[in-house]
């Protein structure tokens, strides 16, 4: 029988063989993805392991770290963050081109962020009709924001926010708790490599639609943030708010 480092390394490796292939074509909607992986989980992950993790969001959630994050009616923080490239994208930039969507993910190793990124990567020409530009923005390091870039043929940038310094502006950084990193670190999720320092921070999960207000600067018009990082926001809820907002 296989222990409980065995079972969740194991789990992470068919996860990752699914993202490399059937995924890539994938139209099922991100509820009924997430569903699938959370029976995965049930099944093939340790309960004790399973425990850590809810204990973990459920802090969280205790926190109120989602009504302190930036909130609808917000101006939009300014930035500047290398993409998947080394290439400079200025938050500025973006919104002088229209409306923009913004998303926190914590990285390709996270099977969760993994399928939000492919699902809102289907609906890049979606967003193109509607003159918006999508950006994702994550704490891995440029490399690793390349290889996940390269693997599931992003359209759009993959953004390394080195420190978590865009995460803190929002509002969205925890410190993942030393009892969580111990099963990071036998499931072989090293984030200090990942990541590129050793803060072991990470932002929850948050969507974000920018638009110019009455008084002609970027301001935050729809927001989602939540500190589990199994709950996410269907993209056709994305795509229907933009219908229904003028440009």
């Amino acid at each position: 029988m296989q222990n409980g480092v065995g079972s969740g390394h194991a789990l992470i490796m068919k996860w990752r063989s699914l993202e490399e292939s059937a995924l890539q074509t994938e139209t099922r909607s991100l509820r009924a993805i997430y569903a699938e992986r959370k029976e995965l989980i049930a099944k093939y992950v340790p309960t004790g392991i399973q425990t850590v993790h809810a204990r973990a969001v459920e802090e969280l959630k205790q926190s109120d770290i989602a009504s302190r994050a930036l909130q609808a009616g917000a101006d939009a923080p300014e930035f500047e963050l290398p993409d998947q490239n080394g290439k400079l994208v200025r938050s500025a930039d973006l919104h002088a081109r229209g409306r923009v969507v913004i998303f926190f993910v914590r990285g390709r190793w996270c099977p969760f962020c993994v399928a939000q990124t492919q699902a809102m990567n289907a609906i890049v020409p979606n967003l193109k009709e509607l003159k918006a530009s999508l950006v994702a923005i994550s704490p891995q390091t440029v490399h690793q924001s390349y290889l996940m870039a390269d693997q599931h043929h992003l359209q759009f940038p993959l953004l390394s926010d080195a420190e978590n310094h865009v995460a803190r502006q929002f509002g969205l950084l925890y410190r993942v708790p030393e009892y969580q990193q111990d099963v990071y670190r036998r499931v072989f999720v090293n984030l200090p490599f990942l990541n590129g320092n050793d803060s072991w921070e990470l932002p929850i999960p948050a969507v974000y639609i920018f638009g110019q207000s009455g008084s002609g600067t970027a301001s935050v018009l729809y927001a989602r943030a939540d500190p589990d990082y199994m709950e996410r926001p269907e993209p056709s809820e994305i795509l229907d708010f933009l219908s229904k907002t003028s440009c």
